[in-house]
Parts: C-alpha cells; sequence; structure tokens
C-alpha cells in the first residue's frame, strides 16, 4: 500500500499563503497533526519525505529514519510563493486551471510536476505490493499521486482538495494501482 500523507500546518498555512517552495517549519497545530498521521499510518512503514521542513518533521513523527526524495516538493509557485491565494488575479486563476501547462512567473508547470511524482510513484509501486509506503508531500503532489492512481491527466487537480494532515492511499497489486481513500482526516480531532 502507498499512503500519501499531507504535512500539518504551518502559520503560513494557517494565514492563507500559498505554500510552494517557502520552508517554514509546522506551528503548534501542525506538530499535533503530525503526531495524529504517525499513529493513523503503519508501524514499520518505509517513509519518504519531501526535503522541506514541514514535510521532514511531519515524516520524523511516523518514523525517526526517513529517506528524502525532491520529487515529492511541493509546486514551485515562483512568484506567486508566500502570496496571499485571494490575491492572485481571478484571469491568472482562470487561466491555471484551464491550461496544465501554465507557468506561474518564475514557477513551474502542473505538467512538469506531473511527471516528477509519477516518476517517484512508478519507483516505488512494485515495493508496495509486499510492504507499506508512506510518502509525506504537500497538496499538489497528493493530487498528482490521485491521478497517477486513477490514470487520469493532471487537469482533474483542481476538481479535487487535498486537506491539512490528510491521508490518501493507494493499494498496489500486479494489476497496478487503485486508489482506496483520498483526503482521509478521520484521524484528527480538529
Amino acid at each position: 500500500m502507498i499512503w500519501v500523507a499531507r504535512h500539518g500546518r504551518t502559520e503560513a498555512n494557517a494565514g492563507g499563503l500559498l505554500l510552494g517552495r517557502a520552508d517554514p517549519v509546522l506551528d503548534e497545530v501542525g506538530q499535533r497533526q503530525a503526531a495524529q498521521i504517525a499513529q493513523a499510518l503503519p508501524a514499520g512503514a518505509r517513509v519518504i519525505s519531501s526535503p522541506l521542513q514541514r514535510t521532514r518533521q511531519t515524516a520524523q513523527a511516523i518514523r525517526s529514519d526517513v529517506e528524502i526524495d525532491e520529487r515529492l516538493i511541493e509546486l514551485d509557485y515562483g512568484e506567486f510563493d508566500l502570496q496571499p491565494a485571494k490575491d492572485i488575479p481571478a484571469e491568472t486563476w482562470a487561466a491555471w486551471r484551464t491550461d496544465p501547462g501554465f507557468r506561474p512567473p518564475g514557477g513551474e508547470t502542473f505538467l512538469e510536476l506531473g511527471e516528477r511524482v509519477a516518476s517517484l510513484l512508478d519507483d516505488v509501486a512494485s515495493d508496495a505490493i509486499d510492504r507499506d509506503v508512506v510518502l509525506v508531500s504537500h497538496v499538489s503532489p497528493i493530487k498528482a499521486a490521485m491521478a497517477w492512481a486513477l490514470g487520469v491527466g493532471i487537469e482533474v487537480s483542481w476538481r479535487s482538495f487535498v486537506g491539512q494532515a490528510s491521508i490518501t492511499s493507494i493499494a498496489m497489486s500486479d494489476r497496478g494501482p487503485s486508489l482506496h481513500s483520498f483526503n482521509d482526516r478521520s484521524h484528527l480531532d480538529d
């Protein structure tokens, strides 16, 4: 099974900022959420994390020896990083939602993100047939993992929501992936 967990909350998340490659730590709520994620996931799993602090802190609550993989890093929002989402012009959001090749100024496209996340998932898929693999990541890579599991294009990302500290599960077999759960937050007490 592949378990994909979104990191716990940061002050930037709580403030409604777009949080891409900026590297804040978990806030107090996020630390509590990381502990709750750890309780919900299988013990002894292989744990792979994005290199950013908020994901590493979440991953280390699950297991002390964590692998780091750059392919799990959040979408590069470029000049939009740490900007209030409400301040992005409506026409920019419209262009972004309709074109998976849209590149925010200085950033990354959803197509590029989807390719790197699919590459990682292809690499861990056979391992996940026989053991649990936990990936600790961010909103956009989790949406890309969901698209990979369903065998659909990355544009489905805009039609899904990934809550803070949520867990998504993808079962693996010789027949391929099967999405078992998405955006599960039942382990949280908030």
